[in-house]
């Protein structure tokens, strides 16, 4: 990993512009922290156990393996930033690496990412808020709304607000409520298991191969915070910190969502549903608090994975610094995933889909090839080298293999 050469880059590329970093406008390391531990732990917390049961207790080995391998490509992006401090975001990156080709490129990929995990974030809200109150639903316009469509557009209206915060200074805050829920949702699943009855019992699976592709698709899911990163870099006040947050973000995460997985596994074992708070017992003042805070983490985290799609139309507009375009930009995105939402059903295929070839595409392969393009040292054969195509292949299996598993069980829901 040649950190004498990153230490090099860095000190190249940071040392001009030192006197001007004081006065500086942006985000501290702290709320840094807090929006970069809110894109991480999204709702594949709620999908880790499922992911656990599907690959047996050998797998928790690649979760900690893909946490190393995506920390490390975050810190890829990161020196590629450090190569060119024009660099505000990812498709910046794709643009000084192969010019509009790889802007496109990054764009059509990243941006695709980041709006399915928002619709995700939707059919979750519609799927566990129905699960509290089953009979809800009314009529418009002579249609009638189910509970579930019902819970997805008042979702959509309690979040939208939250999308017209451009300063994530202050979309910190909510990120600090969201980092707070997830870690509320671990300590209400241990009470379920450990008080009120349902116990650590199951899980008696060492290793099974036929499930490692979804597995690993949904691992690396929890891990996809990457096309977010560089926003989250260049609102910081001092840049060259970023590095600590990501080491923050990814050790913090790895700790929450293996405790997760652990303790959903023991509890349910091989009965676990795509989201843990599917298998909890509803009467149960625990589980209820559990779906609460389930539903309470899409409403703090929506808002930080649109960013970047909103701040990429709204700079391709004439006028870039209207706050009237801004609002309605935002506005539209939400309509347009609530819409989707509305049509998917199927939430653990779609998410084991995002993973194997979206996540796979941004958080692994991009990186790494970027980075290769802008460092020419970087293609010198060394470790570093050996490192990074190595993590290539990798994750060009991975990809591969899951994609193809991932399509072939939503084909297979869909016809059956």
């Amino acid at each position: 990993m040649d950190c004498l050469k990153a230490e090099k880059m860095e000190s190249q590329n940071q040392h001009p512009p030192e006197p001007q970093e004081p006065s500086k406008l942006g985000t501290t390391f702290s709320r840094t922290c807090f929006n970069g531990l809110n894109t991480l732990s999204g709702v594949g917390i709620l999908s880790i156990p499922f992911a656990l049961s599907e690959g047996g207790w050998l797998s928790l080995i690649l979760l900690f393996l893909l946490a190393l391998l995506c920390w490390y490509t975050g810190l890829l992006l990161q020196r590629c930033m450090d190569a060119n401090l024009h660099i505000k975001t990812y498709p910046d990156i794709g643009d000084v690496a192969f010019g509009q080709k790889g802007r496109i490129t990054i764009s059509i990929f990243m941006y695709l990412e980041l709006y399915l995990v928002a619709v995700e974030f939707l059919i979750l809200e519609g799927d566990n808020l129905n699960q509290l109150f089953p009979n809800m639903g009314f009529n418009m316009a002579g249609i009638k709304v189910g509970g579930r469509q019902c819970f997805v557009l008042l979702t959509a209206v309690v979040i939208l607000p939250t999308t017209w915060l451009k300063n994530l200074g202050l979309l910190a805050y909510v990120s600090a409520g969201g980092v707070l829920a997830s870690a509320v949702l671990v300590a209400c699943v241990f009470w379920v298991g450990a008080v009120d009855g349902v116990g650590f019992h199951e899980g008696d699976v060492l290793l099974n191969m036929r499930g490692l592709p979804t597995c690993i698709s949904l691992y690396l899911f929890c891990y996809c915070g990457h096309a977010v990163f560089p926003t989250l870099c260049n609102s910081m006040k001092d840049r060259s910190q970023f590095s600590k947050v990501l080491l923050v973000c990814f050790i913090t995460s790895t700790i929450t969502y293996g405790s997760m997985a652990v303790l959903g596994y023991l509890m349910f074992g091989q009965y676990l549903k795509s989201q843990v708070t599917l298998n909890l017992p509803i009467r149960k003042m625990s589980s209820r608090i559990a779906i609460y805070i389930t539903i309470i983490n899409p409403l703090t985290k929506y808002a930080i994975i649109i960013t970047p799609i909103a701040a990429a139309i709204e700079e391709a507009r004439p006028f870039r610094n209207s706050r009237v375009i801004s609002i309605l930009v935002r506005t539209l995105i939400v309509i347009s995933t609530v819409l989707v939402a509305l049509m998917v059903p199927f939430f653990s295929y779609v998410m084991a889909f995002v993973g194997a070839f979206l996540s796979v595409t941004v958080s692994v392969l991009l990186p790494c090839l970027f980075y290769l393009k802008i460092n020419v040292a970087a293609r010198r054969f060394g470790l570093e080298l050996v490192t990074i195509i190595g993590i290539m292949v990798i994750g060009s299996l991975v990809g591969v293999v899951g994609t193809y598993t991932s399509l072939k069980e939503i084909v297979n829901r869909i016809l059956n």
